[in-house]
């Protein structure tokens, strides 16, 4: 959710802005702005609903000289998307202008005793509360920024990432964060802040992450200096991002999500790269090897996500359960930090997240280091929150995802999952040697086969043309293929806005029959499994009421081909890992389907990358 991004340095800030701004589009946003001082210490503000190519417009007869400058992509909390709600917002007097990611808590307390004060507001949201805030404690305490930013964020109560800069003062950028991700990019004379690492890349690798309640005061060609909200200086190691420019582009498709469905074969490689041996007859995971007690003597694992990738949290649960004979509770997040859990102290609890700095995510963290429990992440961007919150965990590797509606990095959770449970299970005793084995060597064959499904995208494209005008659809999955059925029409769900649900197949009967029509288009995962005959039942059940049946199946499938309207045929693996193969014919046909809708398929309306407020 929203985009910050700022500038000081040599160069002119407005086009690096603007650029930053466009590589911070995917996060999802309503409107876009810029606060520049120009080189007669003018402080100027330029901000418009709608896409950064209106802000862009909007600024073309603007004056937008100057090297020192904020900006900012809102994805709206408090008050509508609008001209005036959208950031960067002035004080008062006009001689501070602030940018802010989060939310502010105890804003309307706040903004009553401002108005008390004197103070107007011109806009609807929290942000505008903070930047008078600031203001109205610099001016009570006669103190510099810095000291008022302080004062005002430890009577703050919220989530928060934000920069200020200040008329007469174009020499100093000041930024704070908690709870909300920022990072600062260090040049040679020159700095960058970002809400994550994109705009940044282009011009320097090597970053630092600001922590909770840290505050950054960025002075031109002045080393960075870290302070805490109660004035303890910080210092912090240098990290160098492992980004690629090209993760930023298109690289020719049509779409970023397009372009990451078919880069999965690559990123399932490099995930498990130097994770399997050379020979194919071991995985290693350096987080359970260090930690190997701690997965031996586990009481019970709970995975805590959102989202997708709760939905891979519950293929996990399969499998550590199958596998490792662990038990395992799969939990919401945004549920679970809220309902006073029980949590042992011999409990493991696994987060995962791709950007890991999922707000709900973080908090039930929280909650469960404060019970005790050992902490696991399942995370894809490298120095995010989560892998710096936890005791130990896994990175993905599956680069930077730019589609909202995310593909790459599910398949990428699903796969480290897998070699988590298959590294826990071989220290546990709990699977066969040549069962291991076999499991090790069908996951090296996984992104071969995935290739193999991606050379149907254009049958998938041609059959998304019958479907693209359906007002509901119903996913169906049993076993390890019922989290596909719930991810399956949650990708319809987010790019397409057409209504759908996912169900286990056995469930159909209990109520969701009911909804059973020729207007009803049922998309039921068959691959070869335990309960396959189970599941050509459910097809028959399904057109005995006249439902379309779209069937993913394993290659050569006669049975249910001669049942269903329609049949994606894809290759055949071993049950654990069915789901990295039968979500990738999904992905395809909700992509064209939206497509076909005329969606904006990489950024839906209403939703955002990264969910870093509750």
């Amino acid at each position: 959710m929203c985009g910050i991004v700022g500038y000081i340095g040599f160069r002119e800030a407005f086009p690096i802005l603007i650029k930053g701004l466009h590589r911070l589009e995917y996060r999802g946003y309503d409107s876009a702005g810029v606060a520049l001082i120009n080189n007669e210490n003018k402080l100027s503000v330029y901000k418009a609903k709608g896409r950064v190519q209106d802000l862009e417009e909007y600024s073309k007869d603007k004056d937008t000289t100057g090297t020192i400058g904020i900006a900012h992509t809102r994805w709206a909390t408090h008050g509508e998307p609008s001209n005036a709600n959208a950031h960067p917002h002035y004080s008062q007097s006009e001689s501070l202008a602030l940018i802010h990611n989060g939310i502010i808590e105890n804003y309307a307390v706040l903004k009553a005793e401002l108005k008390n004060k004197g103070y107007s507001f011109q806009s609807s949201t929290d942000t505008e509360v903070l930047v008078q805030f600031i203001e109205y404690v610099r001016k009570i305490n006669n103190c510099d920024l810095l000291s008022a930013v302080q004062i005002a964020l430890s009577q703050v109560v919220g989530a928060y990432a934000i920069a200020v800069i200040e008329k007469g003062n174009p020499d100093q950028i000041i930024a704070a964060r908690k709870s909300s991700p920022l990072v600062i990019g260090l040049g040679d004379g020159e700095y960058f802040i970002g809400s994550d690492a994109s705009p940044i890349i282009e011009y320097t690798n090597r970053v630092v992450y600001l922590d909770d309640e840290e505050i950054a005061i960025i002075k031109r060609s002045e080393d960075p200096k870290i302070v805490t909200i109660s004035n303890i200086e910080k210092t912090h190691e240098i990290k160098e991002l492992e980004m690629n420019l090209s993760e930023l582009e298109r690289g020719g498709y049509p779409h970023f999500m397009l372009k990451e469905i078919f880069e999965q074969p690559e990123t399932l490689k490099n995930c498990m790269s130097g994770r399997i041996s050379i020979d194919g007859t071991n995985i290693s995971l350096s987080g359970i090897i260090d930690h190997k007690d701690k997965f031996l003597n586990a009481r019970r694992i709970i995975i805590i996500a959102c989202g997708t990738s709760w939905h891979a949290g519950l293929i996990g649960e399969y499998l550590f359960e199958e596998i490792c004979r662990i038990p395992v509770e799969v939990e919401y997040a945004s549920e679970f930090r809220y309902r006073n859990p029980v949590i042992f102290p011999d409990d493991i609890v696994i987060a995962i997240s791709q950007s890991g700095e999922t707000a709900d995510s973080l908090a039930a963290i929280e909650l469960a280091r404060q019970s005790g429990a050992f902490v696991y992440g399942v995370c894809n961007v490298v120095g995010s929150s989560i892998p710096r919150n936890t005791d130990s965990g896994s990175y993905t590797h599956c680069g930077h995802e730019i589609g909202v509606a995310s593909t790459k990095a599910f398949t990428a959770q699903v796969a480290v999952l897998s070699m988590m449970a298959l590294a826990i299970a071989k220290e546990k005793g709990t699977l066969k040697h040549d069962k291991y084995l076999e499991l090790i060597s069908e996951l090296n064959r996984i992104p071969s086969k995935i290739e193999r499904i991606l050379t149907l995208n254009d049958k998938i494209r041609e059959l998304s043309q019958i479907f693209t005008y359906a007002h509901n659809f119903i996913y169906l999955g049993r076993g390890y293929n019922y989290p596909i059925a719930l991810e399956g029409a949650l990708k319809l769900k987010e790019i397409s806005y057409i209504h759908a649900e996912g169900y286990p197949a056995a469930e159909m009967k209990h109520g969701p029959i009911a909804l059973i029509d020729n207007e009803m288009p049922v998309v039921t995962i068959a691959t070869n499994s335990a309960i396959y005959e189970k599941v050509v039942s459910n097809i028959q059940e399904i057109k005995a009421r006249n439902g379309r049946v779209i069937a993913i199946i394993n290659e050569g499938d006669e049975t249910i081909k001669a049942l269903a309207d329609h049949c994606i045929e894809i290759p055949s693996t071993v049950e654990p890992l069915d789901p990295l193969l039968t979500v990738i014919p999904l992905q395809l046909l909700a992509y064209h389907i939206a497509v076909n809708k005329n969606r904006d398929v990489d950024m839906p309306r209403n939703l955002a990358k990264s969910v870093t407020v509750e």
